[in-house]
């Protein structure tokens, strides 16, 4: 199978690298960029080849990834309806780029999707939200094993899709924030910071993994460490009364509410 690669850099990066590690089965591997060296320090990186140009890298390729700015995208995509192959099917990567919007550039009858991965893909842990246009059953399956390369896959629909971006792809900000914080206050009962960075991170990449393979509500997890009269509920307490939770709910709706104007142009 060969994937084409366009855009190189932090989830273009991410995703191929994912791809070429993760991925069971044959595969080949193109990249491209406009910083070249970008893409050909990758492509060695990773066992792919580096491209001269966008349609010798599109050029037989079954799926094509579209990784770059949304800014960018409309004459990236026109460039590369030119060289793609009859079948292809192409992935994109922009927020706030809709289905619409592709298919009016596109054409019609080409399958592709619409992908809103996170960071965390970088390391293996990402989401990635999927959906899919046009595509065969047989094509879904390779879209949704090629991305668990990287981490989570959920398939949805258009605005089920927009939606989870504003909690996945705007999440490990929020997330990042709260680590800074928690190893600032470790630092401020006097440990050491590298120390603090890595209690505060582990602690959150551990809460995350328990809930996950546990399968059990947040709420009883957090109900298990807090004990009567103890530390852990009085510092849930602290966190309620400078309304945490409403806090993380506001910023999920502002991201809502930037994603709808963005589409709207």
């Amino acid at each position: 199978m060969n994937i084409a690669v366009i855009g190189t850099g932090n989830m273009g990066k991410a995703l191929a690298r994912g791809f070429a590690e993760g991925y069971d089965g044959e595969l080949s591997i193109r990249l491209f960029d406009v910083y070249q060296k970008s893409a050909a320090d990758l492509a060695q990186q990773i066992g792919a080849t580096a491209a001269s140009g966008i349609d010798d890298c599109v050029k037989d390729a079954d799926y094509v990834l579209i990784a770059v700015k949304p800014i960018n995208f409309d004459d990236c995509l026109r460039d590369v309806a030119k060289s793609l192959k009859s079948g292809a099917v192409l992935l994109s990567i922009a927020a706030a780029v809709t289905t619409d919007r592709i298919a009016g550039i596109l054409g019609e009858g080409r399958p592709f999707v619409r992908i809103m991965p996170n960071t965390p893909a970088q390391v293996g842990a990402g989401v990635s939200a999927v959906c899919p246009v046009g595509l065969s059953e047989e094509q879904v399956d390779t879209v949704t094993k090629l991305l668990r390369t990287c981490g989570e896959v959920i398939l949805c629909d258009e605005k089920t899709l927009d939606n989870i971006g504003c909690v996945s792809g705007t999440g490990p900000a929020y997330v990042m924030l709260f680590i800074e914080a928690m190893a600032d206050a470790a630092v401020a009962l006097g440990i050491k910071r590298d120390d603090a960075l890595k209690i505060a991170a582990a602690t959150v990449m551990g809460s995350g993994k328990l809930v996950l393979e546990t399968g059990e509500h947040p709420a009883v997890l957090k109900d298990k460490v807090c004990s009567p009269g103890g530390t852990t509920i009085e510092g849930v307490k602290a966190l309620e009364e400078c309304g945490l939770r409403n806090s993380v709910i506001k910023a999920v709706d502002a991201a809502a509410i930037k994603t709808k104007q963005m589409k709207n142009g």
